[in-house]
């Protein structure tokens, strides 16, 4: 199995997770959005796995509030292209496996796809 995992260094949730998959053995790519943000595509991608572009953003985080979008209340394609500009904005961790995704720490989630 190979897993794919967004989130940055300073995140509690990112770390358990990465911590989570390297405990059990399973090969994990880490992409630290610090650092290095998700391409256009990849974002359509997940949101459609996790139930959209909504489920993504981090309104409780403190960028979105930093920014003021907790007043602005952005939506659809404004949503895509600001996650697309600062990937800091994005819910995390955000980890995918084939043709899964999960947003936030999900460990019942990510047993059950070792299971099968």
């Amino acid at each position: 199995m190979n897993v794919q995992l967004f989130g940055t260094k300073k995140c509690t949730h990112s770390r358990k997770a990465e911590r989570f998959f390297k405990e059990r053995g399973i090969k994990l790519h880490v992409v630290d959005l610090a650092q290095k943000g998700m391409a256009a595509g990849e974002l359509r991608n997940i949101a459609a796995r996790v139930g959209g572009i909504e489920a993504l953003i981090d309104r409780e985080g403190k960028r979105y509030l930093e920014r003021g979008l907790k007043y602005a209340a952005p939506t659809g394609p404004r949503i895509e292209q600001m996650l697309a500009d600062d990937p800091l904005l994005l819910r995390t961790p955000i980890v995918r496996s084939e043709g899964r995704a999960t947003v936030g720490y999900a460990p019942e989630v990510w047993k059950t796809w070792f299971d099968k």
